[in-house]
């Protein structure tokens, strides 16, 4: 079946990246492929990413690391929001590493017949996940039931450099890593850093980073570091889809829901076959399509199902021709940078937002 919009990714680009971001020193680095890698299919970048050299995968949810293990992945996994009352033997059955930042998530999990295979993570300044106000009661407990083979946690602003919050979480971390030590809880892994403190600060590297965005190619902040090739990362994703009509319309001509546009000029206009159902942002404007080596922008407000651009009145384009949504920026096309400014968003959403009745293919971008 032909297709009205893909999502092609380029596993290469992955491979790339990883290498990127290992480094000369060739640091230990777990891909992160949580939220089906960030968009880009969890199984078929999982596995890309361990024959390109990650040591560890990361994700979410339990269920995505059981996904990824019956699917073939052999390197270690991590799964770090599973809370109590989860299926914790099932993560042993498939041997899953289990992040605990809970008195009761640990009371579960120590109690399993296996030993189970424990990250314990330290809410260091960030308010979200890991240990806080349980901290000092969680010492006292019995860890002869549990393998603890971490202890990590997440910067709040590692994409500001300079933010002194960068080093107090840092003093913080191994503040706490020490009180572990001094109760005899020896972690045989340390990671903090994630894909912005992993290309900014390498004194929070320690024995294993975490790479989520970058490991697609993309900036984990394009205004304070800068944009993807500046970084020397290559997007992997490039989205496209079918121009599903194209008509010549007069000046002053309504568009879409509310009227909310008007053309300036007789124009033609280009209705693009995908929608918001497919993970376009409605609220996008600024935004468009590349197509005939040109920028279309959006007019109107995108609708369920498709959005309508402005072609150009001298524009070549048919109904049926593909468009460029967004892609590397390497010919002009909008980038999903481009999207997210144009969403009042970042990259991040962009791309993991992508729905599953766009198809991904695993092949080069084409233009």
């Amino acid at each position: 079946m032909v297709n009205r919009a893909e999502a092609r990714i380029d596993l290469d680009r992955i491979a790339a990246n990883i290498n990127l971001l290992r480094g000369p020193s060739r640091i230990p680095l777990m891909a992160v492929v949580k939220a089906d890698a960030y968009g880009h299919g969890l199984v078929e970048v999982g596995l890309a990413a361990e024959r390109a050299g990650a040591d560890w995968l990361g994700v979410a949810l339990l269920e995505e690391a059981i996904k990824l293990r019956t699917h073939g992945v052999r390197a270690p996994i991590l799964a770090w929001l599973v809370p109590p009352g989860s299926d914790f033997k099932q993560a042993v059955a498939h041997d899953i590493d289990i992040a605990v930042a809970s008195i009761a998530a640990f009371a579960e999990i120590s109690t399993l017949s296996t030993k189970p295979r424990i990250h314990i993570e330290l809410d260091t300044g960030m308010s979200r996940g890991g240990f806080l106000d349980e901290w000092n009661d969680f010492l006292k407990l019995d860890f002869s039931n549990v393998h603890v083979v971490g202890v990590f946690s997440h910067f709040a602003r590692a994409d500001e450099p300079e933010e002194q919050q960068n080093a107090d979480q840092l003093k913080r971390f191994n503040e706490m890593v020490q009180d572990l030590a001094d109760n005899r809880i020896n972690p045989e892994i340390k990671h903090l850093s994630n894909s912005a403190a992993t290309l900014k600060n390498s004194a929070a590297h320690f024995d294993l980073v975490r790479t989520g965005i970058s490991l697609y190619g993309l900036t984990p902040d394009l205004k304070s570091l800068g944009d993807s090739d500046s970084l020397g990362l290559m997007p992997a994703m490039q989205l496209r889809a079918k121009l599903h009509l194209v008509k010549t319309v007069p000046a002053n001509t309504p568009v879409g829901y509310g009227a909310s546009a008007h053309t300036s000029e007789q124009t033609k206009l280009g209705i693009v076959a995908m929608g918001y159902a497919d993970g376009i942002p409605r609220v996008a404007q600024g935004a468009g399509v590349f197509v005939n080596g040109a920028r279309a922008p959006i007019i109107g407000r995108v609708s369920m199902d498709q959005f309508v651009v402005d072609l150009g009145a001298d524009s070549t384009a048919n109904s049926g021709d593909w468009v460029i949504i967004f892609g590397d920026g390497s010919r002009g096309e909008y980038t999903a940078d481009d999207w997210g400014v144009a969403s009042g968003s970042i990259n991040y959403e962009i791309v993991t937002r992508i729905g599953p009745r766009v198809p991904r293919i695993y092949a080069p971008h084409v233009y």
